[in-house]
């Protein structure tokens, strides 16, 4: 019978060990010899020079690089990038200038910022910055989970809320005008691979490729806002599952989001709505926007903590709406005249709400199917009625 153990049973082993038990035993003051520790391996990286590299190459007066090569480079204006980092400096203590027990200075926010803009940007390894930035693949790692915290800290609040009336006013007069009164956004969903998804957990989100993603459900609207964002789910879920679970009609079912009155085709509505399946072009758009100016989520996720994963997914969001607000006046999808005085009338208002109702109430209205198709065919007739006259219309 074959043993299932590869330990054979040798004579010496006794021998060896009945020598140390005697040692022992004779000499009670006897201390076997410790492990000799592997000494650390330091590298002089001359990190002030990198500090005086990075600045006379995007931040001094005379810049090597021009505003178009820091824009590609960084993803973003060099007024928004220093903006972030000086609230990083005084906010955030990791970035925080500091000294060592030398009185040597640590490395500089600027290097920090740097480095994990780089690695969301372009998605390589945490080591890939090392030779430019001048900081070790340990630091720069921790720099960009510390970064991504701190952009959630920060400016979460401010670039990853709910619509507000003056929002929700802006929104409606847009979808107005481009043949869907009421409609506040699109919605859909995008797939982030995940790597080094533990293998207990494979089966369940994986589906069709084999491949574990974790889903993203966003509402974009058309100037490429993210106003919702809801990630987490297994990849193995289809969008009605997803939708099911999301909170992105919390707000309403609760009584607290803004009231939204509105006419279509000579019918009153009381909730607006997003685009979704064949008409979700703006969330589309958005999702190739996003991926297109941080690689990191376009390419699988090589984290082991799923955490970390939805932190850098939130910060890529709030900096993605951080540089469509800061680039909204040059983008061609900005009308000027949106904001100006208007004389048509509107056909929606917008009010605080009432909370009037309960909850039942509001729930089996935001899932009233004949509503639904109503609203639908309302859509088909103002669309043609607004546009059918209009050549190459098919």
């Amino acid at each position: 019978m074959a043993s299932s153990s590869h330990y054979h049973y040798h004579k010496d082993d006794d021998h060896e060990f009945d020598s140390m038990f005697e040692d022992i035993f004779e000499n009670p003051n006897f201390i076997p010899e410790p492990k000799k520790r592997k000494p650390r391996i330091h590298i002089e990286r001359n990190r002030e020079e990198g500090h005086t590299k990075l600045w006379n190459d995007y931040f001094c007066e005379t810049p090597t690089y021009p505003h178009n090569i820091f824009r590609r480079r960084f993803r973003m204006n060099k007024t928004l990038f220093l903006r972030i980092m000086h609230r990083m400096s005084n906010e955030i203590e990791y970035f925080q200038p500091r000294e060592d027990a030398t009185g040597r200075s640590s490395l500089s926010p600027l290097q920090k910022c740097t480095a994990a803009i780089r690695q969301l940007a372009y998605g390589g390894g945490s080591d890939t910055v090392d030779e430019y930035v001048r900081l070790g693949e340990t630091t720069a790692r921790k720099c960009l989970h510390h970064f991504t915290a701190g952009i959630v800290q920060l400016f979460g609040e401010e670039y990853l809320r709910r619509p507000t009336p003056e929002d929700l006013e802006r929104l409606l007069y847009i979808g107005e005008q481009r043949g869907f009164p009421g409609m506040v956004g699109s919605i859909d969903c995008m797939h982030w691979e995940w790597k080094n998804c533990p293998t207990a957990w494979k089966g369940m989100y994986s589906r069709g490729t084999n491949k574990p993603t974790i889903v993203l459900e966003a509402v974009a609207s058309y100037d490429l806002w993210i106003w919702h964002a809801f990630f987490g789910a297994p990849g193995t879920m289809n969008d009605l599952n997803i939708l099911d679970r999301s909170p992105v009609f919390d707000d309403i079912i609760n009584g607290i989001a803004p009231e939204v009155n509105f006419y279509v085709n000579g019918n009153q509505y009381h909730l607006a709505y997003y685009l979704t399946d064949a008409v979700r072009k703006d969330v589309e758009r958005a999702f190739g926007v996003l991926q297109a100016r941080f690689a990191v989520v376009r390419n699988p996720s090589q984290l082991w903590d799923k955490e970390k994963i939805a932190t850098i997914m939130r910060a890529c969001i709030i900096l993605h709406n951080m540089i469509v607000e800061d680039e909204r006046s040059s983008s061609t999808q900005y009308d000027v005249d949106e904001f100006q005085e208007r004389e048509d009338v509107d056909t929606f208002s917008v009010n605080m709400p009432s909370h009037l109702g309960n909850i039942i109430d509001r729930r089996t209205s935001v899932r009233n199917t004949q509503a639904h198709h109503k609203l639908q065919n309302d859509l088909i007739d103002n669309i043609w009625a607004k546009f059918g006259h209009l050549p190459n219309n098919f």
